[in-house]
């Protein structure tokens, strides 16, 4: 950039090596945030498609007494999901994908694990698979989280919730899966 000055001008250079992003626009945040919305559901969607005889295998299953009614998956999922894209958009918008490359893939990563899950569980019947998959979606979504707390706080804040959930679906899945050997 040169800025003229009485009597000399003064040159100096137009890309600077460290020093403050450019903002970012409303409408791209918007799109950035239904765009990491819209992954986060896909990623339901597969599980969806996996799940849709669900609900009849699920009641077959001898479940453990503390096990949550098959009603209650539904919405609680939908509250994740949410959660899991804006904590997403959160590092993407403030670290795009130059320096939340690794943060981000991780996150990919876990959504993949947590698509699988369901039809390990519901489609194949492999109940010790499915309990060593939602063993590394645990370690993924802790991998996550703990990328995103360097990045973001709050977008780590937002993974709690479904770390819990997790934490309870890896109790449930031992326990139908070591109560049903027959059918898991």
């Amino acid at each position: 950039m040169c800025r003229l000055r009485p009597v000399v001008a003064h040159c100096e250079p137009v890309h600077h090596v460290e020093g403050p992003r450019p903002k970012v626009s409303v409408l791209r945040q918007i799109a950035g945030l239904l765009g990491w919305l819209l992954l986060s559901f896909a990623a339901a969607a597969v599980g969806v498609v996996a799940s849709a005889d669900a609900g009849a295998f699920y009641e077959q299953l001898v479940r453990p007494d503390w096990a949550p009614p098959g009603w209650l998956f539904a919405p609680v999922w939908t509250v994740l999901y949410v959660l899991m894209g804006v904590a997403a958009w959160l590092v993407w918008r403030v670290h795009d994908f130059r320096e939340g490359r690794t943060a981000l893939a991780l996150f990919i990563v876990q959504l993949g694990a947590n698509a699988l899950w369901t039809w390990v569980f519901f489609v194949w019947h492999q109940g010790a698979l499915a309990f060593a998959e939602v063993i590394l979606l645990w370690c993924l979504i802790v991998a996550t989280a703990a990328s995103f707390q360097r990045l973001n706080a709050l977008a780590a804040v937002l993974l709690l919730p479904y770390l819990a959930w997790v934490t309870l679906a890896a109790a449930l899945t031992f326990s139908t899966w070591r109560l049903n050997p027959d059918l898991l």
